[in-house]
């Protein structure tokens, strides 16, 4: 599998949507999909009151380290992660084998609204992505020309030359 997730502002909007429904139907305070590399992708909430670059680079991290314990015990992974705080629980799921969805919530929610919640939001971003692959499939079909391959190294000399 191609490990290169090409999204337009098409599939960008329509994540942001999902992400908004997820925050709303699950009571949460913060929702964020997030790749395996840690690169932070859509948000929902009251992202301003955290560190959003940390807490997506240590999600996947953490969601790495899992992995690891995972195979020691024989299983492929977890696809689901839960953390619970004083305050605030971190519910961490993969999507698509590829993302990473990360739910935020306090006490006006509950794991179980969340879990079933996740499930649905999970299913529908997981049918994004597959169109984006596709997508990208079908535009990579079309013979892509570097915008470098008409220079020529007469015109590098060129311009070093001046």
């Amino acid at each position: 599998m191609n490990n290169t997730l090409v999204m337009y502002e098409e599939e960008f909007v329509v994540i942001k949507h999902l992400l908004n429904t997820l925050r709303m139907d699950a009571s949460a305070k913060i929702v964020f999909l997030v790749d395996k590399n840690g690169q932070q992708i859509a948000d929902a909430g009251e992202v301003d009151l955290v560190d959003t670059t940390s807490l997506a680079s240590l999600t996947a991290g953490n969601v790495a380290a899992t992995d690891g314990l995972a195979k020691l015990i024989g299983e492929k992974e977890f696809s689901i992660l839960f953390h619970e705080g004083r305050k605030d629980n971190i519910h961490i799921s993969i999507v698509g084998q590829r993302l990473i969805l990360v739910v935020i919530f306090d006490e006006r929610s509950s794991l179980g609204l969340v879990r079933l919640r996740v499930r649905k939001a999970s299913a529908d971003l997981e049918r994004v992505i597959n169109e984006m692959e596709n997508k990208a499939a079908d535009i990579g079909t079309v013979e892509t020309v570097s915008p470098f391959a008409e220079i020529t190294d007469d015109d590098i000399d060129a311009l070093f030359s001046e």
